[in-house]
C-alpha cells in the first residue's frame, strides 16, 4: 500500500493509464452534454401508468439515483430491471426505458425487445450501438449521448449521462419536473464537491483519500437510506469494478432487522470488514438514530465503521456530492494498492466467455 501516492498527481496519472481521473474531473461536462442532446426531443405518450427502467452494471446506476431522490415525485412507480426479462405488468400503458452506454448490452436488447411485443411506449438512452440503431429505424424517442467527457470510457465513471439522460426523459414525458434550471444548479453542486474530495486536496483534508487507506485490507460495505440509498449501490458498484474490492451494502432500517446478528460470525469480521455510512441531516429523524444506533452495535462487536456526512442543502445535491465521493474514493483506493483502476479483466471475461468467442 503507497501510502503517498494521493498526494502525488504524477504518480497517480502515471499509474491511472486509461485517464479514470480525467473522467471524474468532467461529471459536469457530462451533465452539460446531456442538457444539450434533450433538446431535440420530442414525446407526445400519455396515460402512462409504470415506468421500467432496463439497464445492466455502470448503465442501471442511473435509475436507482434517480428512484431514490426523485420517487415522490415522479407520477408513475419505476422500476428497475436488471435482466433478459420485462416484468409480467408491462403493457401499453407501461414506459420502457432501455439505458445502456454502448448500445449493444444483450440483456437490455433482449428486454426491449420483449416490451416491443408487449406494446409498451419505448425511449432510450445510449452513446450508439444497436439501441441507438434500433431508436432512429422505430422513431423512438431517445436520448444519444456523445462520451467525450468519459476519457476511461467506463460506464460506471458515466454517471452524467445516466442520471441526467434518465431525468430529462422522464420531464420530457410529463413525469417529474427537470430542466436547464436544475442541470445548472447540478454543475455547482458538483463543483463544490470536486473541491472536497478531489486530487488537489491532500490526505489530511479529504475524507476519499482517508477512507481509500482505511479499507486497505478490508471488505467495504456502504449503507445508505432514502435519497442516499441509489448512492449506496453505486459507491459497491464502483469499488467492485475499480478498486477490485469485495464490497457491498446494506439500507437502513431493513438491515437494522437481520444484519446486526451476522457480526459475530465468522470471527474474522473484526479484521476484514469495514462499513461506510452515508449520513444525512435531512433523512427522518428516527432513520438518523438508527445510523447512531447502528454504529454503536458495530462498535460493541469491534467492526470498523467510517462516517461520510453530506452537507448540500438539497436531496439531490446530496445525491450528486455523495457520487463524487464514491468514484474519488474507489479511484484512491486503487491507486494506492497499485492498481490502473479502468481495466475489468474479469467482466471482460466472462462477457467473451458469453459470447462464445
Amino acid at each position: 500500500m503507497n501510502t503517498k501516492i494521493l498526494d502525488n498527481l504524477a504518480e497517480i496519472k502515471r499509474l491511472d493509464k486509461k485517464n479514470m481521473l480525467g473522467s471524474l474531473e468532467s461529471l459536469a461536462g457530462q451533465v452539460k452534454d446531456i442538457s444539450a442532446a434533450v433538446k431535440k426531443i420530442k414525446t407526445a405518450a400519455s396515460g402512462i401508468d409504470n415506468i421500467v427502467v432496463l439497464g445492466m452494471g455502470g448503465s442501471g446506476l442511473g435509475a436507482h439515483i434517480v428512484r431514490s431522490v426523485f420517487g415522490k415525485e415522479i407520477k408513475a412507480p419505476l422500476s428497475v430491471v436488471h435482466g433478459y426479462r420485462c416484468p409480467g405488468f408491462v403493457c401499453q400503458r407501461s414506459l420502457v426505458i432501455a439505458a445502456s452506454y454502448s448500445g449493444n448490452t444483450e440483456e437490455v436488447l433482449s428486454a426491449f425487445a420483449e416490451a416491443k411485443k408487449k406494446k409498451a411506449k419505448l425511449a432510450v438512452i445510449a452513446a450508439g450501438g444497436a439501441l441507438a440503431a434500433l431508436a432512429k429505424k422505430e422513431k423512438v424517442p431517445a436520448v444519444i449521448f456523445t462520451t467525450k467527457n468519459n476519457p476511461c470510457g467506463s460506464p460506471r465513471m458515466g454517471l452524467g449521462y445516466a442520471i441526467f439522460g434518465l431525468a430529462f426523459l422522464l420531464a420530457k414525458f410529463g413525469l417529474m419536473k427537470f430542466g436547464d434550471k436544475e442541470a445548472a444548479a447540478a454543475v455547482a453542486i458538483i463543483s463544490r464537491a470536486q473541491k472536497r474530495f478531489g486530487p488537489s486536496v491532500a490526505m489530511k483534508k479529504n475524507p476519499a483519500k482517508r477512507i481509500a487507506l482505511k479499507v486497505a485490507n478490508q471488505s467495504v460495505w456502504f449503507i445508505g437510506a432514502e435519497h442516499l440509498s441509489g448512492n449506496a449501490h453505486v459507491a459497491a458498484n464502483q469499488m467492485n469494478e475499480n478498486a477490485k474490492r469485495f464490497a457491498g451494502y446494506f439500507l437502513i432500517p431493513e438491515l437494522n432487522h437481520h444484519l446486526l446478528e451476522g457480526m459475530l460470525n465468522p470471527a474474522g469480521n473484526k479484521k476484514n470488514l469495514c462499513f461506510i455510512f452515508l449520513e444525512s441531516k435531512l433523512f427522518d429523524q428516527r432513520n438518523q438514530k438508527r445510523f447512531s444506533v447502528t454504529k454503536s452495535v458495530l462498535s460493541q462487536n469491534k467492526i470498523v465503521c467510517e462516517s461520510v456526512i453530506l452537507t448540500e442543502k438539497t436531496k439531490f445535491g446530496q445525491a450528486l456530492e455523495a457520487i463524487i465521493f464514491s468514484g474519488y474514493a474507489s479511484f484512491y483506493s486503487a491507486v494506492a494498492s497499485g492498481i490502473d483502476p479502468t481495466p475489468i479483466p474479469f467482466v471482460d471475461y466472462f462477457k467473451k466467455a458469453m459470447s462464445g468467442k
